[in-house]
């Protein structure tokens, strides 16, 4: 009798260990939502249907960017700060391959020329690169670098100033080469590989700096697309702007302006939802729990055999090329491609504060984040706006003060003063975000 009572219990801790915990009930997630969702319904009642859905597909589209941005944070602690332009690399897709032909530059001698001036730069660039393997056929390194830097300099001169004369010819015959007239979808997806396909060659080159290089790297990698797009007048019209791009769907002017963007947006909710799926069955694999690994113990994880580099390089371009996408889901409902209209501050730090409030890691939080950021910017300068009128009309009533006549301007700055004032108190009161990141723990 005493010593099956003292046996009996044993199987208790372990029956209780195999059992797993029953999960809590969403509370956080479902009260964020749900207020989320009464905000939204009332910029729906105080703007309209039309305005309140152009803001929900705009939203979308950005919560596209900032997904890619998360699994670059979030997942590999990789800090990408140049998120503008891998935007602004699916904009150009989107515009090249879905505008009309310009039957101006096919139909004359033009096309030939750039397709020469294209050869050049290719065979000056083989050439180059053969010239640095010079040491191969037993050429001393000292003189290989040499030759390969007069090389490289003498045809750089020759080729970038042969171009700019075919280039100058298409901008005063034909304007610019125009487009390919092909569906829309199809520069997306152009747009989110040409994205992935820079960000390959960035990683090469800029995974291996710490994080802040890394930013930096990527910040100027940014700024050196907006201006490539902004000075190619023979290809994308540069400050001139090209409009209208064509939808993918019926457009306002067939089916009117609340109707179009309500298709437009269930477009892009069917977008999300499938990067959502994908994004959670990766997490929870084996492949995501070995990039979480990287990011926390870089050292552990190279000791237990991870290939460190081609892991991150992985998930660098995987986030390139939702950026590439987002872009250019973006610009196609914008109807618009205008380089000059990247701005960091819009395509960039927006994005960044979006993931913030979210929550880096979290796919769910990171959905939020943007519609909750976007609705913030995009409501607090007509709220600023009516708050200045109010002040003015009451100091000129009270105080006899003249009403100031730039209180739009202002207003539009008052946007980026509440946004400065968000991510302070975010950081301040959830520096994991609004949903922070769940990890599993597997015993």
């Amino acid at each position: 009798m005493t010593q099956s009572h003292h046996t009996e219990p044993s199987p208790e801790p372990q029956q209780a260990d195999s059992v797993a915990s029953p999960r809590r009930f969403p509370l956080r997630e479902t009260v964020l939502f749900l207020g989320l969702l009464g905000v939204v319904l009332w910029v729906y009642a105080t703007m309209g249907a039309a305005y309140g859905t152009r803001m929900l597909v705009e939203s979308a589209c950005y919560a596209i960017l900032a997904l890619g941005l998360t699994i670059q944070w979030g997942y590999a602690g990789q800090f990408n700060a140049g998120v503008m332009g891998f935007v602004a690399l699916g904009g150009f897709c989107a515009m090249f391959f879905s505008i009309p032909v310009n039957d101006a530059f096919w139909n004359s001698e033009l096309p030939g020329e750039l397709g020469k001036a294209l050869l050049y730069m290719v065979g000056a660039f083989v050439l180059v690169v053969a010239a640095t393997r010079l040491n191969r056929i037993g050429v001393p390194r000292p003189l290989r670098t040499t030759i390969a830097v007069i090389l490289g300099v003498v045809l750089y001169l020759v080729v970038i100033s042969n171009f700019r004369e075919v280039a100058g010819q298409i901008e005063s015959q034909a304007g610019f080469i125009g487009g390919m007239n092909l569906p829309v979808w199809f520069g997306w997806i152009i747009g989110g590989a040409l994205a992935g396909g820079v960000g390959y060659f960035i990683g090469h080159v800029c995974l291996g700096l710490r994080s802040d290089y890394l930013a930096i790297a990527t910040i100027g990698i940014a700024e050196i697309i907006k201006a490539f797009l902004k000075n190619a007048d023979w290809l994308t019209r540069g400050t001139a702007t090209v409009s209208p791009l064509p939808w993918p769907v019926p457009e306002p002017s067939e089916v009117g302006f609340t109707l179009a963007r309500a298709i437009y947006l269930s477009v892009t909710a069917v977008i999300i939802a499938v990067i959502f799926f994908l994004l959670h069955r990766a997490y929870n694999a084996p492949w995501g729990r070995m990039i979480r690994a990287i990011r926390d113990n870089e050292v552990s994880a190279a000791a237990m055999g991870k290939d460190i580099n081609k892991r991150r390089l992985e998930i660098f371009v995987l986030g390139c090329i939702l950026m590439g996408i987002g872009g250019a889901v973006l610009a196609s409902f914008n109807s618009l491609f205008d380089p000059v209209g990247y701005l960091p501050l819009n395509h960039t730090f927006l994005v960044l504060v979006m993931v913030i409030l979210g929550g880096p890691g979290n796919n769910l939080g990171t959905i939020f984040g943007a519609v909750a950021v976007y609705i913030i910017w995009i409501m607090s300068g007509p709220l600023a706006l009516s708050l200045m009128e109010w002040a003015a009309n009451a100091g000129a009533g009270v105080f006899g003060w003249d009403v100031p006549t730039n209180l739009d301007s202002r207003a539009l700055q008052a946007r980026v003063f509440v946004i400065g004032l968000l991510i302070s108190l975010v950081l301040r009161f959830a520096p994991k975000g609004m949903l922070p990141e769940k990890v599993r723990h597997h015993g």
